[in-house]
């Protein structure tokens, strides 16, 4: 209903409420002064729409259940007190229409006390009372521009601390152009998402620029471009969200505002996945997560804590990190059982020790190196790490009764050029060679880049915006999957959940899906006018020429595999042929090689296993089992 179709609906209700009074209150019939009477009664409840705009508050936005049970409270009082007295009274004056006025009186009576308490508790009873027009204006808070849907809006300022630090509310932006001037709780919708520019100048204008501006959804923020959100920054208006891009769990401060991040600000929309399959996963279980101080490794602890897991195991070979990670996840849930261990995987026995103390039920394998250009400058420990890391993992994991491997692998293990990409397809069939088997299910991983992780262009590109330029990049058609970490980790909880309840063990490696691959350039372009700066104006962008190891775009699925869908976000790499297993020989002459440092032959001998494992069809298989 529109506006008009409100005032006129709100004068009706007014002559209604008028007649009712006076039929209730007097027996004379209605006069010619009457109506003379009701009329002027109309009058001045036209008046008082027109100047106070009541119309403007959305009718969906009362609490239409709470006044109704209300009113069945004082409907039933009504007929208890009506049966009493057909016992012990012979009647009652008045009759029904006693009986239905106090039923009246007494839902209004009930309903005002809970609005006067709740305007109370809200502090807001005189300023909604006194204020004649919108929302008073606090000039010592900072003003908030609010931007998405009216109902979204409507339930943030609902809640008393949904503006966390205290703003002062000054207007919202609809994506509909239709519900421009209505008013939420006192708060007018200015206009519609598209007209943002010209509610911005009307602000500025008035005298009023918003401080700060609030995106309720990821779809709000996404119809605003690069360019005009790092306008916004550099004229010092601050971007905010409430917590959480990924959702996992009752978050204690889930109603407070935080600055969005860079990676936010660059990432698509972020896949949203039902998180019971992963509280069904780990709850009351003992998890082990290696790399635990890692990018992944850090957010798969924060998620599977959150998920109420039984004991969380946190190991990782960098005192640094690992003692953050630690304290983080000992503050954030004080209650929960958890051990530190400082190990490297690549120490076998240590490995075994520490697997046979904490006897976990489900271990994630997240430690690696997977810095591309390190790992291919220091090819030995590329291996040492990434391969027989592994094994030592899986080996502990099977031998310690653990019921769930999952390894996190990398596109890059895909069609490798890198030592790394090379390291991390040998470790996804040593995981399955040597985890797999009846008595524990292995799961493998493979995603693409995580916006933030360690290594990952973003901060490189941060701290050349911020000395002034120029960006690197090493070409200008390299393209890359990006998500934000975060999602990464939710969505590997997901396909491990999937994986562990599935009927029969997975017979490929898990993908995720990553959305479109993006190019590294038009991100350095997106970073520069984030900071209010023009590409190649302001900020130079020189290109410095492919790295050894770097491919120019990432796959997900090798030539010897296809796809298929697996659930929302997640697909499922199947073999065409199966994996010829890996002798042990080979891996202990990979180990021998990395001992004595023989760079060479183990960049040969680790290229030729992986050639092995890429096969189609069956006729190396022969070359392996042979070796």
């Amino acid at each position: 209903m529109g506006h008009a179709g409100k005032i006129v609906t709100h004068v009706l209700l007014a002559l209604l409420a008028f007649l009712a009074g006076r039929l209730l209150v007097v027996s004379v019939p209605l006069t010619p002064d009457a109506f003379v009477q009701m009329a002027g009664y109309g009058v001045s409840a036209l008046i008082v729409e027109l100047v106070f705009r009541v119309e403007r508050a959305p009718w969906r936005f009362v609490s239409a259940s709470d006044h109704l049970r209300l009113f069945r409270s004082s409907a039933l009082t009504a007929v208890t007190f009506m049966a009493i007295t057909r016992f012990v009274h012979p009647g009652i004056d008045g009759g029904l229409r006693t009986l239905a006025a106090a039923a009246v009186f007494q839902t209004t009576l009930l309903s005002a006390l809970r609005i006067i308490r709740r305007s109370g508790h809200e502090r807001m009873l005189l300023e909604s009372v006194l204020r004649l027009g919108p929302a008073a204006m606090l000039p010592a808070l900072p003003r908030l521009l609010i931007i998405g849907s009216t109902s979204e809006a409507e339930a943030f300022l609902r809640a008393p601390a949904g503006l966390g630090e205290r703003y002062a509310p000054i207007g919202v932006v609809s994506p509909l152009d239709r519900e421009t001037g209505d008013e939420l709780r006192g708060v007018c919708v200015l206009g519609a998402i598209a007209d943002f520019d010209s509610v911005l100048a009307r602000l500025r204008d008035s005298g009023l620029p918003p401080s700060a501006i609030l995106f309720l959804t990821d779809s709000a923020m996404s119809t605003f471009g690069a360019e005009r959100l790092g306008r916004l920054k550099a004229e010092g208006v601050r971007l905010l969200r409430r917590h959480g891009v990924v959702e996992m769990g009752a978050a204690p401060a889930a109603t407070t505002l935080r600055e969005i991040s860079l990676e936010e600000l660059l990432s698509r929309p972020p896949v949203r996945l039902d998180p019971e399959p992963v509280r069904a996963l780990v709850a009351g279980r003992r998890v082990l997560v290696t790399g635990a101080g890692g990018s992944i490794g850090s957010e798969l602890c924060r998620q599977i804590a959150a998920s109420g897991c039984a004991q969380l195991t946190l190991v990782d070979a960098s005192e640094y990190n690992l003692f953050h990670i630690d304290r983080e996840i000992a503050q954030t849930y004080p209650a929960l059982p958890r051990q530190e261990v400082l190990c490297d995987v690549r120490d076998a026995a240590r490995v075994a020790r520490v697997f046979g103390e904490q006897r976990p039920d489900i271990v994630f394998h997240a430690a690696a190196l997977k810095h591309v250009t390190l790992v291919e400058n220091h090819p030995c420990e590329g291996v040492r790490t990434n391969v027989l890391g592994t094994r030592n993992v899986a080996t502990a994991a099977k031998a310690c009764g653990a019921a769930h491997l999952a390894l996190i692998s990398t596109d890059k293990a895909v069609a490798p050029t890198s030592v790394m990409g090379a390291a991390k397809r040998v470790a996804e069939a040593v995981a399955r060679q040597y985890g797999g088997g009846d008595e524990m299910r292995v799961s493998i991983v493979r995603f693409g880049n995580v916006l933030g992780s360690a290594g990952s262009v973003v901060p490189i590109f941060q701290s050349q915006i911020a000395a002034g330029g120029p960006i690197t990049l090493t070409h200008a058609e390299v393209e890359r999957y990006f998500m934000t970490i975060p999602e990464a980790v939710q969505l590997v909880l997901r396909a491990v959940a999937l994986s562990r309840i599935a009927s029969e063990p997975d017979a490929g490696v898990l993908t995720l899906e990553m959305g479109e691959p993006v190019k590294i350039i038009d991100l350095a372009r997106r970073m520069i006018e984030l900071q209010g700066l023009v590409p190649e104006r302001d900020i130079a962008i020189e290109i410095t020429g492919l790295r050894p190891g770097e491919k120019l775009t990432e796959t997900l699925v090798d030539v010897n595999e296809i796809a298929r869908p697996k659930a929302p976000g997640i697909m499922e790499a199947l073999r065409l042929a199966p994996a010829p297993p890996i002798p042990d020989a080979r891996l202990d002459a990979l180990d021998a090689l990395a001992e004595i440092g023989d760079e060479t032959a183990l960049r040969a001998a680790l290229f030729d296993l992986v050639e092995d494992l890429r096969q189609t069809g069956p006729s190396k298989v022969v070359k392996i089992r042979a070796s």
